[in-house]
């Protein structure tokens, strides 16, 4: 078929011109000659030319371009022109295109759209540019138009696009495209009155497997771990890794922290599970910091920034923990970076100091060995606690010199005990790692006169981390020195047998995690415990249970077999004189002191908080908090079954009813359980929403400490009669 502008005028043949011939332009006026050249360009498939009546069907179609697409021209002609392109909807919406339908319609100008054809057997993409003709009366014709395939070009910058916007290495969205998908997201639910949760979390331990496994194995250590969290999160959200071990998990309207808290423990559960990595085992570890917007923060800098401030105070509460953001975490950063500036000079200040836990025999209660625990006095902030100092410590890379300082002081002590008994020390897996350190037992022995026999080295389970071959070795170096091995915190999430028949300890130490609840019905912990105790037995090895504090965990474990305790129902830590002068004494017999029963969700607190009651808001004091309940002062005489609601403090309201009232004393249950906050405190699943202090006047922002008071415009109370008297209970903090 002869091509649209061809079809009209007869086809001019020539003989070949001559080498020598004149030039002959093509003018505006040589109509034969323009239709050759439209001609050539439409069959060399360069691009092809389609015109439209004025109702929009099609009247022309190169006849190789539906050739190609395989479609029959006859049948294609007379079709609407809208019913063979889609336009394209899922493209980037920054770059939101006109319909073709809209287009048409307002007999606009067509330039550069991009359309899909609506072809089945393959995806075929076009641009098409047109113009609307109208007669010399200006009535509209239709429209002529051009096309050309973009279908490879296209492919090639959506792969481009692709590479800027998602890692290399996992797959995952890049730091770049989390930052745009959030920013994006927060905008558009600020809108609409809806919210997000952020998590950021990176892995613990990590830098471990790069330096004993090399890098190679690191990279496909963090695909097996982006391959984690796509199974848990799957399509509730968007993951992103940040570069090297830090990642970012999206999760649209999603702001009930007890959902979070659990899918927080879920991530640092899986991620924890051992890796096969190139025929090796790693293991590594994960905290993980929860910001939700819009409580936490309106925009991406704001929010990003909360969950990087939760994820801090994950880290330096020890690890493989979460946490959810609060406003006084920017204090507790604070207070970290002062910690870490002042431990650097805490040694040589002899701020630090060792004391010593006893770990007795569960059938007679005599001490058989002295756990050595480090303590930090500080001048100015008075007792540091380890599970702050010493996060921070391996974070910036000071805790061999601890470690190391630590096991000779302890052998300087020990040595002149006025009895033989054994001490431990726990030994870090960066102490561990380094080919000198039998050397360095060794000369802490010599160095203080220490017996072998008497020096215990706790190891945890991280020490197995890559080169098992050379852990052995190391095991190996320590026995031939006559030392004692114990395997610490057995049982918290990385156990293999296959370590207890490999290397030589002398001990196990049970975690204190089974013991707590083990006391409590249909509670596992009991035959965990019962399990170790047997497997260690018939290893020929000593058992440790430890944390216990209840005279019900202590009857448990004694039951349970378990060969030694150690805990506060014995005794706390004490000071190196005291230890001496107890010895001294002959007072190796430890009495059993602490409460009957464990009680697992009750804490004991001390803080004003806000109670509303009707229209007004009291000042009360909480003396204790449980997930189901609390114990407050300071109101008289409340009736039992009064309906009420405690402020807590940072939007969390808990509605409650007074169960028990003496005088200025109540106890009230709540109507929902509170939650774990990821440390060793309880909050509400909700909050008082920015969008309801917002609906009441105020400017729309992040949660204050006090949201409630911003609600109530500071009239509540104001008028009207109080119901409830209150009492000053002694100016509580």
């Amino acid at each position: 078929m002869a091509g649209f502008f061809s079809r009209a005028m007869a086809t001019v043949e020539r003989d070949e011109a001559p080498a020598n011939a004149p030039l002959v332009p093509i003018d505006a006026t040589d109509a034969v000659r323009r239709v050759e050249l439209l001609d050539s360009f439409e069959n060399a498939g360069l691009g092809w030319f389609w015109a439209t009546d004025a109702q929009g069907r099609l009247i022309y179609l190169s006849p190789n371009a539906a050739e190609k697409l395989g479609w029959e021209h006859e049948g294609t002609l007379g079709r609407p022109l809208t019913d063979l392109f889609i336009p394209d909807e899922d493209g980037d919406p920054d770059r939101a295109e006109r319909p073709l339908a809209f287009l048409l319609s307002a007999r606009n100008s067509i330039s550069q759209l991009h359309v899909r054809l609506a072809t089945e057997k393959q995806v075929v993409w076009w641009e098409i540019a047109g113009k609307p003709q109208f007669d010399s009366r200006q009535r509209f014709t239709g429209y002529r138009g051009s096309a050309k395939d973009i279908t490879a070009s296209r492919e090639t910058q959506l792969d481009a696009e692709r590479l800027a916007q998602y890692d290399s290495l996992t797959g995952l969205a890049n730091r770049h495209r989390m930052t745009k998908r959030l920013s994006a997201t927060l905008k558009a639910y600020r809108n609409s009155k809806r919210s997000c949760a952020l998590l950021m979390l990176d892995l613990d331990r990590f830098k471990q497997v790069n330096d004993t496994l090399g890098h190679p194995a690191g990279d496909e250590l963090l695909k097996q771990v982006a391959a984690r969290l796509e199974r848990i999160v799957g399509s509730k959200g968007e993951i992103g890794r940040l570069g090297g071990d830090e990642f970012q998990v999206m999760l649209p309207d999603m702001d009930d922290r007890g959902i979070l808290g659990d899918l927080g423990q879920r991530v640092i559960q899986m991620i924890s599970q051992p890796y096969s990595v190139n025929g090796s085992r790693a293991i590594i570890g994960t905290s993980v910091g929860i910001a939700i917007a819009p409580y936490d923060g309106l925009d991406t800098e704001e929010l990003v920034k909360a969950a990087d401030l939760a994820l801090y105070a994950a880290k330096g509460g020890g690890r493989g923990q979460y946490r959810f953001y609060s406003s006084d975490l920017k204090d507790g950063a604070k207070h970290r970076r002062q910690v870490e500036e002042d431990l650097r000079d805490a040694i040589d200040k002899g701020e630090l100091a060792m004391h010593y836990q006893p770990i007795v025999c569960a059938k007679t209660h005599e001490v058989k060995c002295m756990e050595a625990l480090m303590r930090w006095e500080h001048p100015e902030r008075g007792n540091i606690s380890p599970g702050v100092f010493i996060p921070v410590a391996e974070e910036m890379g000071f805790i061999k010199r601890l470690g190391d300082w630590a096991l000779l002081e302890v052998c300087r002590q020990a040595v002149d005990w006025p009895v033989d008994l054994r001490v431990a020390v726990n030994v870090s897996a960066v102490q561990f790692a380094h080919d000198d350190f039998a050397q360095f037992v060794e000369r802490a022995l010599n160095q203080s006169g220490l017996a072998p026999d008497r020096l215990e080295l706790e190891i945890t389970e991280s020490v197995f981390l890559g080169d098992t071959g050379r852990a052995q070795t190391m095991f190996k170096d320590l026995k031939s020195l006559g030392v004692r091995l114990a395997l610490d915190d057995f049982g918290t999430g990385y156990s293999s047998l296959s370590y207890l028949s490999q290397a030589p300890f002398d001990k196990i130490k049970i975690d204190q995690s089974f013991v707590r609840g083990a006391t409590e019905k249909g509670n596992n912990n009991a035959a965990i415990m019962s399990a170790i105790v047997s497997l260690a037995e018939a290893l020929d090895m000593e058992t440790v249970t430890e944390g216990v504090e209840t005279k019900d965990e202590l009857r448990l474990v004694t039951e349970r077999g378990t060969s030694h305790i150690q805990g506060f129902i014995f005794s706390r830590a004490m000071g190196n004189d005291d230890v001496i002068d107890r010895l001294e004494k002959g007072e190796l017999k430890f009495t059993a002191r602490g409460p009957a029963k464990y009680r697992a969700d009750r804490k004991t607190v001390f803080r004003r908080i806000g109670l509303i009651h009707e229209d007004f808001r009291y000042r009360v004091v909480m003396r204790n908090l449980s997930k189901t309940g609390a114990a407050i002062e300071g109101l008289l005489d409340v009736p039992v079954g009064t309906q009420i609601v405690l402020d807590l403090g940072g939007g969390q309201l808990a509605v409650a009813v007074v169960r028990r009232s003496n005088s200025y004393s109540q106890g009230v249950e709540f109507e929902t359980a509170l939650i774990s906050n990821g440390a060793d405190g309880l909050c509400t699943r909700h909050r008082v929403s920015p969008y309801d202090i917002e609906a009441a006047g105020r400017p729309l922002s992040s949660l204050p400490q006090d949201p409630y008071a911003l609600m109530a415009g500071g009239q509540t109370g104001a008028a009207g009669r109080r119901k409830f008297v209150e009492v000053d209970i002694n100016n509580p903090r």
